[in-house]
């Protein structure tokens, strides 16, 4: 599936035509959640790197332990922080005002991370966190709110805008990681009078850039956004609310089973941020035609196959209609594919005793997390939105992004076995979650049906 004849040459606005027959606004947050995450992701990118370079070489000189600590505390808070920005925007400011807000702290973070300084370095990561907040689980609520119950379009929808938010990520790490890696550009630093180890900070620089054109896109688009209104005021979600339906908690009590097999999906999903980023940086042979090219880039291949592999997931969808797996079994098998990608990790690590592995190792280890992750982010995302009680649906998109915060915590702490000289170590580590995984997804498929009944339970 390609985006329509319309698309813009540069991706920086959008226009009023609808994406790939989507409703236009997709078009609005497509892009502008392209950009958000082109500045989330290029920053995670070089943030275990950066700890983990000795002071005299621009970093903050943090052992593996702590570097990985402090990542996973750090997206454990951002995606945690979805659970306010939920309520905040339910309750108080409403989804749209709530992104535009959100969106200006996250800029202000990333550009206090790039002055060389551990005070503005926590100030930053904080500023990002509360944005992200804000942020994140509203623009998805935004996102399900184009789309009437039962729009066979929605899965597809979620998963063009998942496109979106790839296209970002691709970007992210070739920009950031070149600007704060490259020799060639430390070279030019120093020509030109600056501190070449200051170089990370070019790249949590360039991120803060990035945050601005997305909000840039989504202030000129924003009015004509369903939930997008006048500035000012209290949102109808603040009005007192009935309680819950039997039916609709029995739906949320299905969401929320479905929430802690996502805790096992991101806990492997996120070792490339930490654990595989430093695998790629000792482990991994590095060179292309005689040119060494920086260790982040390798994130730039899990969001390049989400785009070629994206359209494919929406037009199966749309194909299957009603015969398409349901949500619980999507999940399932997204945590099989995973667990496959940990299981390479297994002779990939043994291997490094004898040296320096082939890149190709990580080209197929992503390719099976993507798989996993098609099946179960874009999917979970349309799932919170058609399932959950619409007084509600803003605090179980909060939710979701609280249960993909503790798969981040755990990923971080799984990322602090990684020892680079003990091949031992990193079978232990990859093939104890990889059995993690598969246990999982076996426990999710037999549980399924029953799941299935909860959250097809109507009033």
């Amino acid at each position: 599936m390609q985006l329509d004849a319309t698309a813009p040459r540069v991706l920086v606005g959008d226009d009023a035509q609808p994406l790939a027959g989507h409703p236009s606004g997709l078009r609005t947050l497509f892009f502008a959640e392209m950009w958000e995450r082109f500045s989330y992701y290029g920053m995670r990118a070089i943030l275990v790197l950066f700890m983990v370079t000795p002071v005299a070489q621009g970093g903050l000189g943090f052992s593996t332990v702590d570097a990985a600590s402090l990542y996973g505390t750090y997206t454990m808070l951002v995606y945690m922080a979805s659970v306010g920005g939920g309520l905040i925007a339910d309750r108080f400011l409403g989804a749209s005002r709530s992104v535009l807000l959100g969106g200006i702290v996250i800029a202000c973070g990333h550009f206090s991370m790039a002055a060389h300084s551990l005070t503005f370095f926590y100030t930053g990561l904080g500023l990002i966190v509360i944005g992200t907040g804000l942020l994140k689980p509203n623009i998805s609520t935004m996102v399900g709110s184009l789309y009437t119950p039962g729009d066979p379009r929605r899965d597809s929808g979620f998963s063009l805008f998942y496109m979106g938010i790839n296209i970002g990520a691709v970007m992210a790490p070739l920009v950031c990681g070149w600007l704060a890696e490259s020799s060639t550009f430390k070279g030019w630093l120093a020509a030109q009078g600056f501190n070449p180890a200051y170089s990370w900070h070019w790249g949590f620089a360039a991120a803060g850039v990035g945050m601005l054109v997305g909000l840039a896109v989504f202030a000129r688009h924003r009015a004509r956004l369903p939930s997008a209104g006048p500035m000012g005021g209290i949102s109808e979600a603040a009005v007192p609310q009935p309680p819950l339906t039997r039916h609709e908690m029995m739906r949320v009590v299905a969401i929320t089973i479905l929430f802690a097999f996502t805790i096992m999906f991101w806990s492997a999903y996120e070792q490339k941020g930490a654990s595989l980023n430093l695998f790629a940086r000792d482990l991994v042979e590095r060179s292309l035609f005689g040119w060494n090219f920086p260790a982040s880039w390798l994130q730039s291949l899990t969001p390049l196959y989400v785009i070629l592999l994206a359209p494919v997931f929406a037009r199966l969808w749309i194909g299957m209609g009603d015969r398409q797996p349901t949500s619980s079994r999507k999940f399932a098998l997204g945590l099989f594919a995973i667990g496959i990608a940990m299981l390479l990790l297994v002779p990939a690590s043994a291997l490094t005793a004898q040296g320096k592995i082939s890149p190709m190792w990580l080209v197929a280890v992503y390719f099976f997390d993507v798989v996993g992750e098609l099946l179960v982010s874009p999917v979970g995302l349309s799932m919170v939105t058609r399932l959950s009680p619409a007084k509600i649906v803003g605090l179980m998109m909060g939710a979701w992004f609280f249960a993909t915060s503790l798969g981040n915590k755990l990923a971080g702490y799984f990322s602090g076995f990684f020892v680079a000289n003990d091949p031992g170590a990193l079978i232990r580590l990859y093939g104890g979650i990889a059995v993690m995984l598969m246990v999982g997804a076996v426990v999710l498929a037999l549980a399924a049906s029953k799941i299935d009944r909860m959250a097809e339970a109507s009033d």
